[in-house]
């Protein structure tokens, strides 16, 4: 339960900070960053699944790459849910799934490390 917890909190900090460094994301404090990383995983959790099992071929074409276009496609979806939390764009959307998935790894590695 308590590693559950400090990766919500680590993914909410990563999804500030990305807020504070790329333009077309926006957060207005730390807890929609928490509100907002949670409905992130439940989006995830129930779309994320069918988005990937549908681009299947593409995934394999692109050696994986396409998944950060589903990320973005998930993240915009989670910002339409989530008060205090927009995305305005596809480009920033992907640029904030690029940084989202780079910089939760950095901080479970330094976390867990």
């Amino acid at each position: 339960m308590t590693g559950l917890l400090v990766n919500w909190l680590i993914s909410a900090f990563a999804l500030w900070l990305i807020a504070r460094i790329l333009p077309g994301i926006e957060v207005r404090d730390f807890s929609a960053a928490v509100v907002a990383a949670a409905v992130v995983a439940i989006v995830n959790f129930f779309f994320g699944w069918f988005l990937r099992l549908m681009a299947w071929p593409l995934i394999f074409l692109t050696l994986g790459l396409f998944t950060f276009v589903i990320n973005a496609v998930l993240l915009k979806l989670a910002s339409l849910f989530t008060p205090g939390f927009r995305v305005h764009g596809f480009v920033p959307a992907l640029l904030g799934s690029l940084l989202l998935t780079a910089l939760t790894f950095v901080l479970h590695a330094a976390v867990y490390a």
